[in-house]
């Protein structure tokens, strides 16, 4: 599987990529919200890296891989986290993902129906379904700053005592979430956001 890619630009469409990597072309796709966050730093022949989700997508008569694209983990596990709903796949996922992923989660967290159905290919039943199935488990990714004019980033309390409430909302004890941090600073002490804070979180409960 391909996990990640970095290469220069050649084309560009609305929700695709072509990236050269050393003479051979891939085509990756790319949802809306992470596009426009390229917009404007795209020019033919641009250094980009991405990660990558990579599936096969399956066709009565032919079996196609597809890459979807992303600028960080979190968004890649965002997008893993939302295709776990039922009837929601991929390419469903891809176009659907139009808005910051910070927005989507919030409203998933807050039972917000109406601004789900806004989503493109999201109907009434579905967004539904997604609230039953992910309310209460995303609420990390409503940390993600990939909204216009985010706030400035906070003094390292602050950041700590909000990474502590979402993994509490995540279901960890308190005393097992104040442990993860304590060690994810002393293993990146640079660390000066909430978010930097929950990925590295993330990566030692991967690789403890």
């Amino acid at each position: 599987m391909i996990a990640r890619i970095t290469g220069k630009v050649q084309e560009k469409d609305d929700l695709r990529l072509i990236i050269d990597v050393g003479g051979v072309s891939y085509e990756v796709f790319l949802p809306q919200t992470v596009m426009q966050r390229l917009q404007g730093s795209l020019t033919p022949e641009t250094p980009v890296t991405l990660l990558t989700y990579h599936y096969f997508q399956v066709e009565p008569s032919r079996s196609t891989p597809v890459l979807i694209g992303f600028l960080s983990q979190i968004e890649k596990e965002f997008f893993e986290t939302f295709i776990t709903v039922s009837g929601i796949g991929p390419k469903a996922a891809l176009k659907a993902l139009s808005k910051p992923i910070s927005e989507i989660a919030q409203a998933i967290d807050e039972g917000d129906i109406a601004y789900l159905k806004s989503l493109p290919g999201i109907g009434q039943q579905r967004a539904r379904e997604i609230v039953a199935k992910l309310q209460n488990k995303v609420g990390k990714f409503g940390l993600i700053k990939d909204r216009k004019g985010s706030a400035p980033e906070r003094r390292s309390a602050d950041i700590e005592e909000e990474a502590l409430a979402v993994l509490m909302q995540l279901e960890y004890k308190k005393s097992e979430a104040t442990a993860m941090i304590r060690k994810a600073l002393e293993r990146s002490p640079q660390i000066s956001t909430t978010e930097e804070l929950l990925n590295e979180v993330y990566r030692q409960r991967k690789n403890p």
